[in-house]
């Protein structure tokens, strides 16, 4: 006998990838004004990665819709692995915008110009920073509540992208104080490095994802938590298996039960624990096999990758 229990439908998550879609464009604009003052290629390369910035909010904004969809004949456990598809995608582009970014910075290096009207770009730069540091920390707190890869990620990404426009200040900064022309390249160069280092990080988080990585130990120790209260000589579990699909969590047992149980009554434990652990864990589907605790061959279905804790 098999039961299932899926937890309440999640909450729409499009208003974040729009707040994240208004963002960029408003701080690519700033950028670009920064950058036209003065013709850093420092700031330059700050407004290049903006630009990475608005194309992968609009990803995320198509990746949580399709997340967002229900089930259906084609999509039994449904979509929400989109969201790795968008960190992965993002990845991509933010490894291009890097290569972009270096580029420009050598052939600046070769051939330094003079920064202009330093102080109206150091400003807009500041401002725009500032809006990014707002919107990357919403966006960060919202991924963390709500368990959303996507908004977790792009998140990250806008916070990476103010670390690097505070260092591109600071670079551009040292050009004023140090007149050494050069300065601003060997900035924009760092920034290059440090855009390469958060793309292979999206790349090689969001795989793992995608290779149906089991849940957090954290996670597990909650659904133990709720086993251990039912377990004792006559109800045992097994075949514990967990994995994660976007913010979604799949779960599935074998619940172990004396033979001479009416279905009734191991269906009805089986209910009781599903939404005890659906209770801890949002955004969750459980599914139980109950199977009866005398049959040796209820013990020898144990699968290689189950969770054993104890």
């Amino acid at each position: 006998m098999t039961t299932q229990t899926t937890a309440p439908a999640p909450v729409n998550l499009i208003k974040f990838a729009w707040l994240s879609i208004a963002t960029g464009i408003i701080v690519f604009s700033l950028k670009i004004g920064a950058w036209l003052f003065t013709g850093s290629v420092g700031l330059l390369s700050d407004a290049l990665e903006s630009i990475v910035n608005i194309v992968a909010a609009f990803i995320a904004l198509a990746a949580l819709r399709a997340a967002a969809k229900p089930a259906d004949p084609m999509h039994h456990f449904g979509r929400g692995k989109a969201e790795y598809f968008s960190a992965q995608i993002e990845g991509f582009m933010i490894l291009v915008a890097a290569l972009i970014i270096v580029v420009t910075a050598v052939e600046r290096f070769l051939k330094p110009q003079p920064i202009e009207q330093l102080g109206w770009g150091l400003a807009i730069s500041t401002l725009a920073s500032i809006l990014n540091g707002a919107v990357a920390l919403i966006l960060i707190r919202a991924g963390k509540k709500y368990r959303s890869p996507v908004l977790d990620a792009d998140g990250k990404h806008l916070m990476t992208d103010v670390w690097t426009s505070v260092g591109v200040i600071i670079g551009v900064g040292l050009v004023q104080v140090t007149h050494y022309m050069r300065l601003d390249a060997i900035v924009a160069m760092a920034v290059g490095v440090n855009i390469i280092v958060t793309g292979f990080h999206l790349l090689k988080e969001s795989t793992s994802q995608l290779m149906d990585k089991s849940l957090s130990d954290a996670d597990h120790e909650e659904i133990v938590s709720v086993l251990k209260e039912y377990e004792s000589d006559e109800v045992k579990f097994h075949a514990l298996q967990t994995r994660e699909s976007g913010r979604h969590r799949f779960i599935s047992m074998h619940i172990l039960v004396p033979g001479a149980w009416s279905i009734q009554k191991g269906h009805d434990l089986s209910e009781e624990i599903e939404a005890k652990i659906i209770a801890k864990l949002e955004d969750a589907t459980v599914s139980t096999h109950v199977e009866p605790i005398e049959d040796p061959r209820s013990w020898e279905d144990e699968p290689e990758g189950q969770y054993r804790w104890s």
